[in-house]
């Protein structure tokens, strides 16, 4: 019995000091200025969710829509910005989105209202 708690009270110590990860949802602008580059604006600032050259890319990114197809601002050609929410996982360190659960594009006007938003570039 002794061993058993010890080991019990090990693997609580253990799981106590590892992150705890949990879904986020952030609303905002999202940008794509150029090809292969992505990121978030939300009220607390800008999280990278990819860069062209770069080899990391976040987990679920496949599930970014087209944004072209619903409310788009184009600003360079085919890219530009649109407003969404996002269901993701963060490195708040690194101000990268590490994981898309989904994404939900909404109409221009939602984050155009909202002011604790940042404007858009472009």
């Amino acid at each position: 019995m002794r061993i058993a708690t010890v080991m019990r009270a090990g693997l609580i110590a253990v799981l106590s000091f590892a992150p705890a990860l949990a879904a986020e949802n952030r609303c905002g602008w999202v940008q794509n200025p150029t090809p292969g580059n992505y990121w978030l604006d939300d009220r607390e600032g800008s999280w990278t969710i990819m860069t062209q050259g770069s080899d990391v890319e976040p987990k679920g990114v496949d599930k970014m829509p087209d944004f072209s197809a619903g409310e788009f601002v184009k600003t360079n050609g085919y890219y530009g910005y649109a407003c969404t929410c996002m269901s993701v996982e963060t490195d708040k360190r690194a101000r990268r989105i590490t994981e898309i659960i989904s994404v939900k594009q909404l109409p221009l006007a939602k984050c155009k209202g909202d002011k604790s938003l940042p404007k858009p570039q472009g």
